[in-house]
């Protein structure tokens, strides 16, 4: 096989099926809200959350990010973060708990790169509080 044939073969399987699908998914989402909700930083923002369908939610969003053929109908992001003062610090940190959870979970650097880029580009729909300037 060519290089070319490699990338075509590896192209026609989407991150979502490469990773195992849905359970897959699911398992990477419960660990990740584990990691964000014993986090001192992040938890205040879940109190009064209703994880169950909020963990429904992130599962349909990184499926989508993934090529899955689940579609996320959840409220767009802006509107779903607004007026919680989420600081960039905590972005990164709920961006630092999602590659822990995918690392943890064996998925390969390369897709863990691809579907993080993709949360990462969210940060503007979701940061109310930007870095401190130094």
């Amino acid at each position: 096989m060519t290089s070319l044939d490699l990338q075509t073969e590896s192209a026609a399987q989407s991150d979502y099926a490469a990773v195992g699908g849905a359970p897959a998914i699911t398992a990477v989402v419960n660990r990740f809200y584990e990691l964000v909700l014993g986090d001192d930083l992040l938890a205040k923002h879940f109190e009064g959350t209703e994880m169950a369908r909020l963990k429904r939610h992130q599962v349909a969003l990184v499926s989508q990010v993934m090529g899955g053929p689940v579609a996320y109908e959840g409220r767009e992001l802006r509107a779903a973060h607004a007026n919680m003062g989420i600081t960039a610090e905590e972005f990164g940190a709920v961006a630092g708990h999602l590659i822990a959870a995918l690392t943890e979970a064996g998925v390969p650097s390369e897709i863990i790169d691809r579907t993080v880029g993709a949360v990462a580009a969210t940060q503007p729909d979701i940061v109310e509080v930007p870095a401190a300037q130094a």
